[in-house]
């Protein structure tokens, strides 16, 4: 945890008064929530317990899965090591990875898969866990799947898929797993050891418990499956409770962090940086947060708006001025770049219908004076 005294008073008690409420009321089991104003960590709260058959209570350093916050962060390391010359994002994913031009798909580039448009939304049909694990089985897999339509069409949410799709490319072109990668160039530039895809034993006993307060009866009729999250990866409610799947690698949905983690790597995109840090040079933020049109658009604005593996957020007209990921369940990560404010959201109530990260930043920012 940061030293209190960089906080800023108001924001931080307004903010912890909002999160206590949250569990009070049983909305929330266990939240945290951070944020960087101007480089400046403003606020580190958090409340509840990380599950209820232990009572543990969660601190600034519970971990939480985090599913699809965790794409944000993949892609700025995947940023870096263009920036470095590493990687192009307009060179053919097979040129890295030659199997993956199986099936006519030897022109699907990294700006495809990062903008969602690669046309390989859609998982294996058929798999267990122990496939989801292996890192080397699924690449095969996933080189072996026929492309859906012509790249740089059609965006299409890669839920899963997007973890092999940059994943491997990393892995060909330096050598070192993903989650090397990402210890790397995220976690040592920003002095940040809590962000994992993969988690090492040790800190199994600091991650929050996910559940559901509500749990629904299996329907009779649960409607056609979704090829991009099928039904052999399901619950997800259970998914990231499982010691196997919080230790293998899928940059796409299985990033376990703390909400300071998620804002200190978001702070350091923007101009101030955190605490001076910065992790891309302004250019490269700017190219990665515009925003990408297919080219069948549709004739309604679609609600899925991407940069470079960012989610842009706001009107359509100024989409890109603010930044970042969600995930399932209501975790979320953001950067605005005109207010210069990063902020991390994490929880473990998955079926809260209210939008409480959103609600918490509204706050925020009136508090900060950057409504």
């Amino acid at each position: 945890m940061m030293p209190s005294r960089t906080l800023h008073p108001q924001a931080q008690a307004r903010i912890q008064g909002l999160l206590d409420n949250l569990v009070e009321t049983g909305q929330e089991r266990g939240i945290q929530m951070a944020a960087y104003h101007r480089g400046r960590l403003v606020v580190h709260a958090w409340a509840g317990v990380t599950d209820p058959a232990s009572g543990r209570k969660v601190d600034g350093d519970t971990l939480f899965p985090v599913y699809s916050t965790g794409k944000g962060i993949a892609a700025t390391a995947v940023h870096r090591l263009v920036s470095q010359g590493v990687l192009d994002y307009d060179t053919p994913i097979a040129h890295y990875w030659p199997q993956f031009a199986a099936q006519g798909k030897g022109q699907i580039t990294l700006r495809h898969a990062l903008t969602h448009t690669a046309g390989i939304s859609h998982m294996p049909a058929t798999g267990t866990v122990a496939d989801l694990c292996d890192w080397d089985g699924m690449c095969a897999k996933i080189a072996a799947l026929a492309p859906l339509g012509p790249p740089g069409t059609h965006t299409s949410y890669h839920a899963i898929t997007f973890s092999w799709l940059i994943g491997e490319p990393v892995r060909r072109v330096t050598g070192k797993p993903f989650a090397r990668i990402l210890e790397e160039e995220i976690c040592r530039p920003l002095d940040c050891p809590d962000i994992y895809m993969g988690i090492p034993d040790p800190v199994e006993g600091r991650v929050a418990t996910l559940e559901l307060l509500h749990p629904q009866p299996p329907s009779a009729d649960p409607g056609p499956p979704d090829p991009a999250i099928p039904p052999w990866v399901k619950p997800l409610e259970r998914f990231m409770n499982r010691p196997d799947l919080r230790r293998a690698c899928i940059p796409a949905s299985n990033g376990i962090m703390t909400a300071q983690a998620i804002a200190r790597h978001y702070a350091a995109l923007l101009a101030d940086g955190a605490q001076g840090v910065h992790l891309l040079p302004a250019q490269a933020v700017r190219q990665a947060t515009t925003r990408h049109r297919p080219t069948d658009i549709p004739a309604q604005e679609p609600a899925l708006r991407f940069g470079l593996g960012y989610a842009l957020f706001g009107p359509a007209e100024d989409a890109g001025r603010a930044f970042g990921h969600a995930g399932y369940g209501g975790s979320l990560g953001l950067a605005d770049q005109a207010q210069d404010l990063a902020v991390g959201v994490v929880k473990n109530v998955l079926d809260n219908p209210e939008p409480v990260a959103t609600l918490l930043i509204q706050e925020l920012r009136q508090i900060l004076g950057a409504a």
